[in-house]
């Protein structure tokens, strides 16, 4: 008997030590933290980094952003405006509960709530409905060509789980909602939430029972552990010493330091994120500024001065280390539309911005506050007191207004913004995500001018993102390339650059760089 229980003591101890030598856990740092845990309130990079962790898509992504099966295993466009898509079978949500179509249905019409910022990839759903526990059809108002790249970015959450947390519709974020989905999740993806704590970890378990581990390419990581670190030379310090594994954001001042580092890999990469200047259009009087009863911004002279003021050259000398490519367009070269001959900048030319000012009325300049945020994009307050600087030099007084990722983002989604600084990513790797979110005029559609805070709004420009949805082939080409120039016209933005992403991980660890900057810890693999 007492043999019995040695033999058992002993294999339980062996099963154990194979346990732990087997765990692989990846330390993850990074600037920002997110700022909910909900999986259809914010559209925003930090959060979605983390969420699509735990959360798997309607239609996957392969490591080159080309569309592969999630959830969905195939999809067709059995009428003009009706979809079906055939969904995985054997799937179980991390709380216990069995995948089915009523799960897709669930999600695709919280997505269309209005304290949805996922609106975008929705915006032409009339409804979905279930036609057998594995199939779901999606019924399109208009001819939509582009519904899997949208349904990308649509994650699926348990319909009995959300409903047992009164959690049917998406947290309000704008109005700084709290409810159950702010730091607890339940997907089906490759890793877990264990531990939520706000501005300090999350930390997620590998789910064994992932479907996407029988897959060619999954990685062997056991958990990953995020922390928020807001200060540069912390992060580096804490990646030299051992202490994070993985830094998502490493300061470029740092990067040849860490090339130099043997114990060090540096990745890199260009990222489908373009950065710009978006300016309040339609106000008859300014906010935060000393013209009273006068917006500048509403006259394209002053748009054009700011443009020409800036010396972008030397931010990307200076500022951005050469990690950037200078664009003068809307998106870069990977999304469907980009057309090289409209990527042209206006010249730099500090006469003929004083010029223009001079000839829209403000031979003096003016003064006003430009919001940016300071641990969202590279180097993000930087740019923007570089800006400021230049534009000083031709008499435009900006008082830089930098603040942390949640406190911006929830200034300019009330509208509370005079300028300010933002990057935009293409997740649907199509011209028409850019053009609906940034630059349709905000008349209530789903989805129209989301994220369009400057309120630009111009009918021609309407009408051609209208024919971006429903035409395909040549003409929807063309209605691409008409709105690029249309973009230049008008300059409703000033576009900086495209990001160049470095990475910067021990060693040991191989996480595949992706163009979206979001890091797949499902391919990640440790030694």
């Amino acid at each position: 008997m007492r043999t019995g229980l040695l033999r058992a003591a002993l294999a339980a101890a062996l099963a154990l030590a194979a346990a732990v030598a087997e765990a692989r856990t990846v330390r993850w740092a990074a600037s920002s933290d997110p700022n909910t845990m909900d999986p259809h309130s914010q559209n925003i990079g930090s959060v979605t980094m983390i969420l699509q962790q735990i959360y798997d898509p309607i239609v996957g992504r392969g490591q080159d952003l080309s569309l592969q099966p999630g959830l969905a295993t195939a999809w067709q466009q059995v009428e003009p405006t009706r979809w079906r898509f055939t969904l995985r079978p054997g799937v179980r949500f991390h709380g216990g509960e069995t995948f089915t179509a009523d799960d897709v249905v669930f999600s695709i019409q919280r997505a269309l709530q209005p304290t949805s910022n996922f609106g975008i990839f929705v915006d032409t759903v009339e409804h979905a409905e279930r036609v057998d526990d594995l199939t779901v059809d999606v019924v399109t108002r208009i001819p939509d060509p582009i519904i899997p790249n949208k349904f990308a970015s649509i994650m699926v959450v348990s319909k009995t789980w959300a409903e047992r947390h009164n959690a049917t519709r998406p947290q309000n974020t704008r109005a700084r909602e709290e409810m159950f989905t702010t730091r607890n999740a339940n997907g089906t993806g490759a890793f877990r939430l264990t531990a939520r704590e706000a501005d300090v970890r999350t930390v997620m378990a590998r789910n064994p029972d992932w479907w996407g581990w029988r897959e060619e390419g999954a990685g062997n990581i056991t958990e990953i552990v995020f922390r928020p670190i807001a200060s540069d030379a912390t992060r580096v310090a804490a990646l030299l010493s051992g202490e994070v594994d993985f830094v998502l954001d490493p300061p470029l001042q740092d990067l040849a330091r860490l090339r130099a580092n043997q114990g060090i890999r540096v990745v890199e990469g260009p990222e489908v994120r373009t950065i710009f200047l978006a300016f309040d259009t339609s106000r008859d009087e300014l906010l935060y500024s000393d013209q009273r009863g006068r917006n500048p911004f509403r006259d394209l002279r002053v748009r054009q001065a700011l443009y020409q003021a800036i010396d972008i050259q030397a931010i990307q000398r200076t500022i951005m280390r050469g990690q950037s490519v200078i664009t003068g367009t809307l998106f870069p070269e990977q999304v469907n539309g980009y057309v090289r001959e409209e990527d042209v900048r206006l010249p730099y030319d500090q006469a003929r911005a004083r010029e223009l000012l001079t000839q829209a009325g403000y031979p003096n300049g003016f003064q006003f506050t430009l919001d940016c945020p300071n641990n969202r994009y590279i180097n993000d307050e930087q740019i923007c007191q570089a800006i400021a600087a230049m534009w000083a030099r031709v008499g435009v007084r900006a008082q830089v207004n930098a603040q942390p990722l949640a406190p911006f983002f929830a200034k300019v989604q009330r509208d509370d913004t005079s300028a300010y600084l933002l990057g935009w990513g293409v997740p649907t790797l199509d011209a028409l995500y850019s053009f609906q979110s940034l630059l349709a005029s905000r008349n209530g559609a789903q989805g129209d001018g989301i994220w369009n805070y400057g309120r630009y709004s111009n009918p021609r420009m309407d009408a051609l993102i209208e024919r971006m949805k429903t035409q395909s082939g040549e003409a929807r080409a063309a209605a691409i390339r008409e709105a690029l120039r249309l973009y230049r016209e008008d300059l409703p933005h000033i576009p900086l650059h495209h990001q160049v992403i470095p990475w910067a991980m021990r060693a040991g660890l191989t996480i595949p760089h992706v163009a979206s900057n979001q890091p797949y810890m499902r391919w990640a693999r440790m030694n």
